[in-house]
């Protein structure tokens, strides 16, 4: 039986001794991760510029001041570089940092490692036709 409980009557044996709510939890596999099939597709001239008009909104909406292709070309120079040597190097809070990572990941640019980030094949495209619609 589930949670380490060997057989139904101990389970409900457990159950008498307890006060307070008992909450059910389940849980269905609704498919992959769309963010996955994101990042490995390949960017379209139209797809790049509405990622780079996207994230220039970011940039003028936050408080902390333009971070989106900072924090792509620190992960791009980084990968897997912990959250928080990041967050100094760009000197702001880990805390801050984390929930625009994953802005950038749900918009397919970049890939949470074990420890860090990495550019997707997405994220890398965008950097290179960033850096050339630049120079």
């Amino acid at each position: 039986m589930a949670a380490g409980i060997e057989d139904e009557d101990r389970w409900h044996e457990r159950l008498q001794k307890r006060e307070g709510e008992l909450y059910r939890i389940e849980l269905e596999w609704v498919g992959e991760d769309p963010r996955i099939e994101l990042r490995n597709q390949p960017l379209t001239p139209d797809e790049f510029e509405a990622l780079y008009f996207k994230l220039t909104k970011m940039d003028e909406r936050s408080t902390k001041g333009p971070w989106t292709f900072h924090i792509l070309r620190l992960i791009k120079k980084h990968p897997g570089r912990l959250a928080q040597l990041l967050a100094d190097e760009m000197r702001v809070e880990k805390q801050w940092l984390k929930p625009n990572i994953r802005k950038l990941k749900t918009l397919g640019l970049t890939i949470s490692l074990e420890v860090g980030y990495k550019l997707s094949r997405r994220g890398a495209s965008f950097m290179e036709k960033q850096k050339g619609s630049n120079g």
